[in-house]
């Protein structure tokens, strides 16, 4: 992955913090990690990276694109699903290293590829009789993950 360069680089921290300008502190990898709530509720649906195209393609066109770190490709939330997220707002942390995006779900109303509404899908007790389970908080499927994507063994994340 090259460099970020769409965005300029602010080194003083004062104007990283508090100015105007929009200057992305992209990793070593030339990624900025990115929390997406939905916007009518705030849950969270999911996490992923954005590289400083998929940031620009965000910002010009309302619709949410990312960086896919499995597959080394830039990729627009719903491309194949259907379940594009529609940006209401993007806000990005104090010294510009993450970002949040509220967003709308469109198509059939889930952000995760299982089929659920967040990726964020199961919960993990705590406590000593925890017992390393999982318990799930969204059960309902709003689309057919092998009817979208096909044999789930050949789905790279």
């Amino acid at each position: 992955m090259t460099e970020a360069k769409l965005f300029p680089k602010l080194d003083d921290n004062t104007a990283l913090e508090e100015s105007d300008i929009l200057a992305p502190a992209f990793d070593a990898d030339g990624l900025l990690p990115v929390i997406v709530t939905a916007a009518e509720t705030g849950e969270v649906l999911m996490f992923a990276y954005m590289n400083d195209e998929a940031l620009a393609l965000s910002i010009d066109t309302g619709e949410a694109h990312f960086w896919s770190r499995s597959r080394k490709a830039l990729w627009r939330k719903g491309e194949t699903s259907g379940n594009k997220l529609r940006i209401a707002e993007i806000r990005t942390d104090c010294d510009q290293d993450v970002l949040w995006l509220k967003a709308e779900i469109k198509g059939a109303g889930a952000c995760c590829h299982t089929g659920r509404v967040s990726c964020f899908y199961r919960s993990v007790p705590f406590g000593k009789e925890a017992g390393g389970k999982l318990v799930a908080v969204h059960t309902e499927r709003h689309f057919d993950p092998d009817a979208v994507y096909g044999d789930p063994s050949k789905t790279k994340l």
